[in-house]
């Protein structure tokens, strides 16, 4: 196993390293939506579908709200089950626009099960649709999940982690489960067949920029003896 985090400058911002999670990056977790995560709401509910999409999406910043409302805009009504609601009412919870609304106790954006246009995140479906990346078009919360860029106050160190039930806020503690955190285990979502720094490799270049992710990537390589890219064991 690698050392947990490996320490690297960011050749993009003078002064400012990344603390990676070494260990994770080199695990073979897995989102295991739609076979067999049970969800985060205070009880299992696989059945529901519904991921981590249950409460709805906190949003960047000023401009990923609008690129979120013109892309909701332009969604069709036969892959997006809220269309009538986000027309109505918008897709945000508050004036603010901070927080994708709610609606029936679940993301505006997410089609159930018997929806016919698709279960899942609309946008995310959108995207597919459009050949384009649903980084492109989802929150910056939803995509870089199970990863959580950590920043310290003075901007000058990044830990890039899984996310643990603490991260949820006061709420966390509650949750049927914490498929990432480090302190609960689970090996029902480390059946991937390949790493994590491989099966989120767009995800991650988006994330730390290109020559970053190749630096954390052939760190972590060096550190297992070249068995990242080859499905995990």
């Amino acid at each position: 196993m690698p050392e947990q985090f490996v320490e690297l400058s960011d050749p993009y911002t003078p002064g400012r390293r990344w603390r990676v999670d070494a260990d994770f990056l080199a695990s073979n977790w897995t989102c295991v939506w739609g076979a067999g995560c049970i969800g985060i709401l205070d009880d299992p509910a696989e059945d529901l579908q519904q991921g981590c999409c249950s409460h709805g999406a906190e949003v960047l910043d000023q401009d990923e709200a609008m690129l979120i409302a013109a892309l909701a805009a332009s969604l069709d009504p036969a892959r997006f089950q809220n269309h009538a609601t986000a027309s109505e009412l918008g897709v945000f919870l508050n004036d603010g626009r901070t927080h994708t609304r709610v609606v029936n106790d679940a993301c505006i954006f997410f089609n159930r099960p018997e929806f016919d246009g698709g279960v899942g995140c609309a946008l995310h479906l959108g995207a597919l649709d459009a050949e384009e990346q649903p980084t492109d078009w989802k929150p910056s919360i939803c995509w870089q999940a199970p990863l959580k860029a950590h920043h310290t106050e003075e901007g000058t160190l990044v830990t890039l982690r899984p996310w643990t039930r603490d991260d949820w806020g006061p709420g966390g503690k509650d949750m049927a489960w914490i498929c990432t955190d480090p302190n609960e285990p689970n090996p029902a979502a480390f059946v991937g067949d390949e790493p994590v720094v491989s099966s989120l490799a767009h995800e991650l270049s988006e994330l730390l920029g290109p020559e970053l992710y190749g630096s954390v990537r052939a760190a972590i390589d060096q550190q297992t003896d070249g068995s990242v890219g080859r499905p995990a064991s």
